[in-house]
């Protein structure tokens, strides 16, 4: 299921969400034009490798925190900043953007962490925002659960547009990372199969479920337009 687009609108311009999109971009092309030592001393130093992770070296907890800004390749790149791109301004929009910005690191670091659970002797890089997006879809989950989001769902060679509300759509999306985290442990030894670091979705998800609402403004703002009224917290 591809989303499209959602029908969240925002009272205020996403500028971290911006400059999250545009240090991604970037990062990778950094890394993707760089000589090809070069490039591979550059994941191999930034990527979170769990291997490599011990306390007694706090310099290697490093990656934890510069991992959410590399990608493996454009489609990567390009794919997770779509999602940031519909989800990441509502979110930002609800907490502000100095909360919002601890919120997507938070996040990231999360899911860091709980791939690192699930998998502390793997010697793969593992890299992406996938982890700190997920954390904001989980707060999308959250506070605009009846949100739609316009979704393309392929059909072998055809396909269809959906308005599906939120809830059902993270939803469905939720199931299928666990699903195939679990699955994980069957065919890829728990790590990453299929080059996908499931459980750091999961991580992710939970943390924004868990904890957006500590991210929220105490103060609520009023709006009237066109004949309704919305609160923003």
């Amino acid at each position: 299921m591809i989303p499209i687009r959602d029908n969240q609108r925002t009272r205020t311009f996403p500028i971290v969400n911006w400059i999250l999109i545009i240090i991604n971009i970037l990062a990778f092309s950094l890394e993707y034009f760089l000589p090809t030592d070069q490039s591979n001393w550059f994941v191999g130093t930034f990527a979170l490798i769990p291997a490599r992770v011990s306390l007694s070296h706090p310099l290697s907890l490093l990656p934890f925190l510069t991992h959410m800004f590399l990608h493996g390749s454009w489609y990567h790149l390009i794919s997770n900043m779509w999602f940031l791109m519909i989800f990441g301004d509502n979110i930002e929009d609800r907490l502000g953007s100095k909360r919002y910005l601890f919120f997507y690191v938070l996040g990231g670091i999360s899911a860091g962490l709980l791939q690192y659970l699930f998998a502390p002797t793997l010697a793969v890089p593992t890299l992406g925002a996938s982890g700190a997006i997920a954390a904001v879809m989980g707060a999308y989950f959250v506070l605009f659960p009846t949100s739609r989001v316009v979704t393309f769902i392929p059909i072998f060679f055809f396909g269809g547009f959906v308005r599906l509300p939120a809830i059902v759509y993270l939803g469905i999306w939720f199931v299928m990372q666990i699903f195939s985290g679990f699955n994980s442990f069957v065919i890829g030894s728990g790590t990453a199969a299929g080059g996908v670091a499931w459980w750091a979705h999961v991580g992710g998800f939970l943390f924004g479920m868990l904890f957006v609402r500590s991210f929220q403004k105490k103060t609520p703002a009023y709006y009237v337009d066109e004949g309704e009224r919305y609160t923003r917290y």
